[in-house]
């Protein structure tokens, strides 16, 4: 198998970092994979010795099939760091899986990433493979595409990446001109699309927001699998862009993920699972709407 390259962005939470570096090391194709970290430099003075603290550590790692560890010389914010890092790496590679700081893998994940990038390389209609998914109160497929792109541990192709507009506004626009407002924020459930006008006025800085517009205007499939893969440990009030919340928890897959016999079309069953969860949860998210919609898409 040609494991695609990991791309890590990290910032300044060393045990954050380490968590999820262990975790990933669990997986059975470590040993194949190359790792990129992209650190970004502190934003103020009192954030450097966290980020100098995470360097030395990532600059010893191993176990991976190589390790590049890009230290930026000034703060670009998660957005741009992400932009930038990934747009290099698919560049050279065709292909990538992402991770940030804060996430916990399944050891199946990477398995399943690389084994969906393989399977739906040559498909236009899938623009990414996602290794989250919201723990829903009903059962799920084994594996399911949803319209759209996601950005807790995902991955893509170069020409899946090339669909990416960084132009909040003209995506906000397009959205309101096809009168698809009301399905991008999954029927009412999550306002997804005052995250996007957040972006825009300057209240937020997402470029996951721009990633799902971009997907979801151009009318991608993204595929999800139907046990988590990632748990999220950043929502604990630790990160520029998180506040404490358990929401969002989930317990990682100890299976892997079959690929056999998806139906490459929107699932209705997965979409109004996620609908639901969004609904069960929204007393909780829209009395605080400002830190959920940035927990959710940092």
């Amino acid at each position: 198998m040609n494991c695609a390259p990991i791309a890590l962005f990290v910032y300044n939470r060393l045990e954050h970092t380490r968590r999820t570096v262990k975790a990933l090391q669990q997986n059975s194709l470590v040993e194949q994979s190359e790792l990129f970290i992209f650190s970004d430099a502190p934003k103020h003075s009192a954030q450097a010795e966290n980020v100098r603290e995470v360097r030395e550590y990532i600059r010893q790692l191993d176990g991976f099939k190589s390790v590049t560890v890009i230290e930026r010389a000034t703060n670009l914010g998660l957005a741009r760091s992400i932009i930038d890092g990934v747009t290099a790496v698919v560049a050279k590679y065709g292909h990538i899986i992402v991770l940030e700081d804060d996430m916990l893998t399944s050891e199946h994940f990477l398995t399943y990433m690389n084994e969906a990038l393989e399977v739906y390389e040559a498909d236009d209609r899938v623009i990414s493979i996602h290794g989250y998914t919201y723990p829903v109160s009903r059962p799920m497929p084994e594996a399911f595409f949803l319209v759209g792109a996601d950005c807790w541990g995902w991955a893509t192709w170069s020409r899946g990446w090339a669909c990416f507009n960084p132009d909040g506004q003209y995506l906000l626009d397009e959205l309101k001109r096809r009168n698809l407002l009301a399905a991008f924020d999954f029927n009412g459930a999550y306002p997804y699309s005052k995250m996007l006008e957040g972006q825009i006025n300057g209240t937020n800085d997402s470029w996951a927001i721009r990633w799902y517009a971009s997907a979801f205007l151009a009318e991608k499939l993204t595929l999800y699998p139907g046990r988590s893969l990632i748990h999220n440990i950043g929502n604990d009030a630790s990160g520029t862009h998180c506040d404490e919340t358990n929401v969002f928890n989930t317990n990682l897959s100890a299976t892997p993920i079959d690929l056999g016999n998806i139906e490459i079309m929107p699932s209705s069953l997965g979409c109004k699972a996620f609908e639901d969860f969004f609904r069960q949860t929204q007393g909780g998210w829209r009395a605080k709407m400002k830190r959920y919609i940035q927990i959710l898409f940092k």
